[in-house]
């Protein structure tokens, strides 16, 4: 029996909204593209949507009319990590009018990484998401210094 513990890539977990209606698809047909090139493991999905009145609801995405279609190919995909206290908690940073997907999954392409850290006694110990409109209008401000 191994000793080894399983290497994992780095989770986390994105709030997308869309004007409700602007879907088209393409987003959920990203999202299948990542997944199955092995870029990410998808391990929870939840499309909600919140109305001009606020009212709340996740979203069947088997409906192939309704906005969750999209993600359509994710269908049945739940692990149970996303609840209703999350759908709510989404709700509160969305706006009236909008459907969300909140996703969370696990960074596969840094798996290799993560186990050489692993095999030479690294490990984490700090982690953070700089969002990249910051990091690209901090990039343009140095560029025009130059």
């Amino acid at each position: 029996m191994s000793t080894t513990p399983e290497v994992h890539g780095p989770i986390d977990y994105v709030l997308i909204e869309f004007p409700a209606d602007r879907l088209d698809g393409s987003a959920g047909s990203a999202l299948v593209d990542l997944v199955e090139s092995g870029v990410i493991r998808l391990l929870d999905l939840l499309v909600v949507s919140k109305s001009a009145d606020g009212t709340v609801e996740a979203l069947e995405v088997t409906d192939p009319t309704g906005p969750g279609a999209g993600f359509a190919y994710f269908a049945g995909a739940r692990s149970g990590l996303l609840g209703e206290d999350d759908m709510h908690e989404a709700a509160g940073a969305m706006g009236a009018g909008t459907v969300a997907a909140l996703i969370v999954y696990e960074n596969s392409w840094a798996i290799p990484f993560v186990g050489a850290v692993q095999q030479n006694g690294g490990e984490l110990i700090a982690s953070a998401r700089i969002p990249a409109p910051q990091v690209m209008a901090a990039l343009e401000a140095l560029e025009a210094e130059d």
